[in-house]
């Protein structure tokens, strides 16, 4: 008998995307097409297939045996995995190298798919529309650092400026400078030089994408101490993020902290990607430094959708996501944002749109946690929303839905929920969402987490007072563990509580 997965989501079929890039080939199979895509399998293996190519003109056979092995093993798992619609891409080694096509024709031998050789332009459009998917209402320069080259593109919201592609890669400085990083800095100077995407970068964002740049963040996540290890959406201020470039390029990749985080094959690009990415906050002078974890292959599945579904809200779709997978009845929290939005329109309390999708987010996952012991649902419930797979929101609005949360479960008053995760919201951010969890603590013991029950009884701030509604039916709901519960919401609202009931 066969037993179908319930903890999978109908998104049509799964779908994978095979990158065969400049310093690894990776295969990365998602669950299905949605704005919020989850990936079911990602597995990468270093080839460098970039090295030496500006220098020689030419893939080495090293390179290209160890690269037509992992896709061989890409081809075996897709099978495997079922998945029949199936991506493949090939980037700047392949599209410089003289022996490129003969590669490629290799690639499509074992994985029986021709892949797609994508221009430097095609690239750049492909990178900027990963940080479309990937990050909320985007605005500054996108930048993608492969093993060959770099891609800049200006994106604001959905619209995207004109791409440019240089040879500027970590493999690619390497090799052009013979290992010299003064030679290196030269050749990034002159690169860097005029280009209209870094003149329109001055107090924006710089949206720092790929695997260097992402092991340079880590490193510097490492030694700050920071309370999440989630890479996506992390911000270094320019100032910051120029003075840490600085520190790596001058000292010996294994003598910096925490370097273990960082893999070997990639410790020796250290130094060119951080003197790349000080040479651009010194050019350009963005405000700040944006790692995406998104790039080119989510670029490729956004650009899929059809236009209602590029439209959704990325954060209320994986939030969505996680409601149908884990709650006891999701329609509840569907109801929660609903009875929510009424007694904040009551309450005289002002709320930004980011204020409120983060309210409704944090309504979708409210239940995520009940099948823990009762003692450990605050603790796992702020755990799995701290770390989840989220887009399109920033680490302060991933702490403030998990605060949220586990307040919901452990108490209005309990400061001991991860202080350090505490320090990434403001005071009104940590405030609301106390005065969100109180909501929470009153609605799920009025409904049993089941919906149907929140649209009848309302709960609206009068003047000084906060009242609860109960008709007739709902009167012996009216329990002492309901008012203390009314009574500390209504404490952090500066009202007093009553029960209205007929």
């Amino acid at each position: 008998m066969s037993i179908v997965a319930q903890g999978r989501l109908s998104y049509g079929e799964p779908i994978a995307i095979i990158d065969i890039g400049s310093n690894s080939v990776r295969l990365v199979a998602y669950e299905g097409l949605s704005r919020s895509p989850t990936p079911i399998f990602n597995e990468k293996v270093m080839c460098g297939l970039g090295k030496k190519v500006l220098t020689t003109g030419r893939l080495s056979d090293e390179a290209m045996t160890k690269a037509l092995a992992a896709l061989a093993r890409f081809r075996v798992l897709v099978d495997t995995m079922g998945i029949k619609l199936v991506k493949v891409i090939a980037t700047a080694a392949a599209r410089d190298a003289t022996n490129g096509p003969d590669f490629l024709a290799r690639c499509a031998d074992v994985t029986g798919i021709f892949p797609d050789l994508i221009s430097g332009k095609r690239e750049a459009e492909l990178t900027a529309w990963g940080v479309v998917s990937g990050i909320y209402k985007p605005d500054g320069v996108a930048g993608d650092l492969g093993g060959g080259s770099l891609e800049l593109i200006d994106v604001k919201g959905d619209r995207l400026g004109r791409g440019v592609t240089l040879p500027l890669g970590a493999l690619s400085l390497q090799d052009r400078s013979d290992g010299s990083i003064r030679k290196a800095r030269k050749i990034i100077l002159e690169g860097l030089v005029g280009l209209p995407q870094l003149k329109a970068l001055a107090g924006r964002s710089f949206y720092a994408i790929g695997g260097t740049w992402r092991a340079l963040a880590r490193l510097h996540m490492r030694q700050r101490g920071y309370p999440l290890q989630v890479m996506h959406n992390y911000v270094i201020s320019a100032e910051d993020a120029a003075d840490f470039a600085a520190l790596v390029e001058r000292v010996e990749p294994d003598t910096l902290d925490s370097i273990e985080a960082v893999s070997t094959s990639r410790r020796p690009l250290l130094n060119y990607g951080a003197m790349l990415l000080e040479e651009i906050i010194k050019t350009s002078a963005p405000k700040d430094i944006v790692i995406s974890a998104l790039g080119v292959r989510e670029g490729l599945l956004y650009e899929m959708l059809d236009k209602s579904q590029r439209g959704l809200d990325p954060l209320l779709v994986a939030a969505n996501d996680l409601n149908i997978l884990r709650s006891r009845a999701p329609a509840h929290g569907e109801e929660l944002m609903a009875w929510t939005d009424a007694f904040m329109k009551s309450s005289g309390l002002t709320e930004t749109p980011e204020e409120k999708r983060l309210r409704h987010a944090a309504c979708l996952v409210a239940d995520i946690g009940w099948r823990a012991h009762p003692d450990y649902r605050g603790e796992q419930s702020f755990n799995i929303i701290a770390n989840a797979g989220f887009i399109g929101v920033d680490h302060p609005g991933r702490a403030f839905l998990a605060l949220a949360v586990a307040y919901r479960h452990l108490g209005l008053n309990d400061d001991q929920v991860s202080p350090r995760l505490r320090e990434l919201c403001s005071a009104r951010m940590i405030d609301r969402a106390r005065i969100l969890a109180g909501l929470m603590r009153v609605a799920y013991l009025i409904t049993a987490a089941m919906p149907g029950v929140l649209p009848r009884i309302p709960l609206v701030c009068r003047e000084r007072r906060l009242e609860l509604g109960l008709s007739a039916q709902d009167a012996p709901l009216a329990s002492d563990r309901l008012f203390k519960r009314l009574a500390a919401l209504a404490r952090i609202v500066g009202r007093t509580p009553h029960f209205v009931i007929g």
